[in-house]
């Protein structure tokens, strides 16, 4: 049985800035409340933009996290990375960089020395996926996956590619670990080139349009469409009508209370006030 659509939202109308680097279309919470997609809880979309050569690294300055995960997907430009544990890495177009905040951590990205000098077209996601209350205060940990160590999905008929960044998809499954069940995938598809999947009903859904345009599920959705999908069958069919690259995220719902207060995610206001106390006593370590 079709998955069945409950909703095509647009790109939200206006971008907004995430340091000086990001420049961010916000999908969730902006368009759509975190309950009805959870275990994710933030979707920001840098649709494509060239900012221009620079030598001013460009991006977000240190700043904490906890309770939850990071997730950045590059699909055009290059991004680096920094944490108080010590982890860095760059990812450049087509690898993620999935950093678990956890009990607490201090992080930067920024993009990467070279990209920044050249300057160049500039296309990302960031994702936020909570964590369940059990696991919140689970160590830090910092998750670098290329392009070539995701899970590969060849489709039928030259259709195109998908990368599995986590989650399994017919058969095949991504490296990423999680901490409850996810599906990432970063969709390639050649006009005319179909994929034929499946998510449980009871996953939260949803499909970004990143570029190009499709038919899913009988539906069609142009370029920055984000599809909500109702709690209902499982079956998903997307046919591209041009060259589209697409992001599929469907994971099973945290059915706990969310106390979020900016870049701390908890259960209770308690553990809020208790994650900004440790944050000022420097217990997240330290980034310069």
């Amino acid at each position: 049985m079709n998955k069945k659509i409950e909703k095509v939202f647009q790109r939200p109308a206006r971008p907004g800035m995430v340091g000086d680097g990001f420049r961010v279309f916000n999908y969730f919470p902006g368009i759509i409340p975190q309950k009805r997609v959870s275990p994710f809880l933030m979707l920001d979309f840098n649709a494509e933009y060239d900012f221009g050569a620079s030598d001013h690294l460009r991006g977000v300055d240190v700043h904490p996290h906890k309770g939850f995960e990071t997730v950045t997907i590059a699909y055009k430009g290059s991004v680096a990375h920094h944490d108080s544990t010590g982890n860095s890495g760059i990812i450049h177009p087509g690898d993620v960089q999935w950093m678990t905040a956890g009990a607490g951590i201090l992080h930067k990205e920024y993009h990467e020395e070279e990209f920044s000098k050249k300057g160049g077209p500039f296309e990302m996601v960031q994702l936020w996926v909570n964590l369940p209350a059990k696991d919140k205060l689970t160590a830090p940990k910092y998750q670098p996956i290329t392009a070539a160590e995701m899970g590969k999905v060849e489709l039928p008929n030259n259709g195109g590619l998908v990368n599995i960044i986590a989650g399994e998809l017919n058969g095949t499954a991504g490296p990423a670990t999680t901490f409850t069940p996810v599906n990432m995938f970063d969709i390639r598809l050649n006009k005319d080139g179909e994929l034929s999947t499946a998510t449980p009903a009871t996953h939260n859904t949803v499909v970004l349009v990143v570029s190009g345009s499709a038919i899913i599920n009988d539906e069609t959705v142009g370029t920055h469409a984000f599809v909500l999908f109702k709690n209902e069958g499982e079956e998903i069919n997307i046919k591209a009508t041009e060259d589209s690259v697409l992001l599929l995220l469907s994971g099973e719902p945290i059915d706990e209370p969310i106390a979020q207060y900016g870049p701390f995610v908890m259960n209770t206001s308690k553990e809020l006030e208790e994650a900004f106390e440790e944050f000022r006593a420097g217990k997240f370590g330290v980034l310069e």
